[in-house]
This record gives structure tokens, C-alpha cells and sequence, in this order.
């Protein structure tokens, strides 16, 4: 497993320290400075059934900087995947991916499904 993580985002140390209560080992790479390839983030699409605005972290600086709210509509795919991969401030985070499944942000009953 891969967990892409902001050490400064409570939600983050939040999904870490469940990994870990739940004796689940985890690679952790930091997003900012390594954001998932653009490969990932398609796989991450696909989970999310290409709704592209899930893989975006709405609520941070760099979204609204950037004005991807009016933006994001009018883009596509591959545009918005190399912003992503580029932009590790971007992503909705923790970024999770498993063998099989994955999942952005942190919702215990959400990563409760996907493991129990």
C-alpha cells in the first residue's frame, strides 16, 4: 500500500495512526514533494468513477489560487491529470492506494469498508 501525506494535515496523521491501530503496513511518500504519478492518479480516476473534482483538495490554497473552480469544468482529463502530478498541493489528501481499490481523504467507515 501507498499513502500520500502532508505531515503538517491532522487528517493525515489521523489515517497514518489508523493504518497503524489496525496492524496494516503502509508505504508513506510525501505528497507535496512526490505527488502520485500521472498513472496513479488515472488508476484513482477509474476508483472514482472519473469524477475528476474528487481527486482535487477544494478547500486549499492552490485550488482557489488557481480559480479550479471555474476552471476544472472546461478541462480535460489529461490537462487536469499533469496539473495534478505537478501539483502535489492539489490533491485531495491522504491519497491511498491499495492493490486492488484506493481512496482520497480520510473517513474511518469509508477505510473500514475497504479493508473489513
Amino acid at each position: 500500500m501507498k499513502l500520500y501525506i502532508y505531515k503538517n494535515c491532522g487528517t493525515c496523521r489521523k489515517a497514518v495512526k489508523y493504518l497503524k491501530a489496525k496492524g496494516l503496513e503502509v508505504e508513506t511518500l510525501p505528497i507535496r514533494e512526490q505527488p502520485p504519478s500521472k498513472a496513479e492518479l488515472k488508476r484513482m480516476l477509474g476508483i472514482y468513477d472519473g469524477e475528476m473534482r474528487r481527486l482535487f483538495n477544494t478547500s486549499g490554497q492552490d485550488y482557489r489560487a488557481l480559480d479550479m473552480k471555474s476552471r476544472l469544468p472546461e478541462m480535460g482529463v489529461d490537462e487536469a491529470i499533469k496539473l495534478l502530478s505537478e501539483n502535489g498541493n492539489l490533491i485531495k489528501r491522504p491519497f491511498l492506494l491499495t492493490e486492488g481499490s484506493g481512496l482520497v481523504g480520510f473517513k474511518e467507515n469509508e477505510w473500514d469498508s475497504l479493508f473489513f
